[in-house]
């Protein structure tokens, strides 16, 4: 659903911009890209992201307890993921690990 503009019925407006590092017209040409996509490929972008936000924070694990294993290093991911009370039922083993 998306949301309006402040009269309820013309389309939302543009952000004045998307990120600090972008013009306004490359961030127009970036939400008309968006707003193209079909439900899938929307779908497949955000998993994608997802992934690789995954894969960035183990890599931030394993640079921060190299002696980690990769359980343990699961497990760390699993506290940052889930919250250490829902990780903890989960996989009771996180309770060891007293530090992230």
């Amino acid at each position: 659903m998306r949301r309006s503009g402040s009269d309820g019925n013309s389309p939302p407006e543009m952000p004045s911009q998307v990120a600090s590092d972008t013009t306004e017209e490359a961030a127009r040409m970036q939400i008309e890209m968006w707003r193209a996509m079909t439900p899938a490929q929307k779908l497949e972008l955000a998993s994608g992201l997802t992934v690789a936000v995954q894969w960035l924070c183990l890599a931030g694990i394993r640079m921060r307890h190299p002696e980690a294993s990769e359980r343990e290093c699961f497990l760390r991911l699993a506290i940052i993921k889930l919250g250490r009370e829902l990780a903890a039922k989960a996989y009771p083993e996180t309770a060891s690990i007293s530090d992230l």
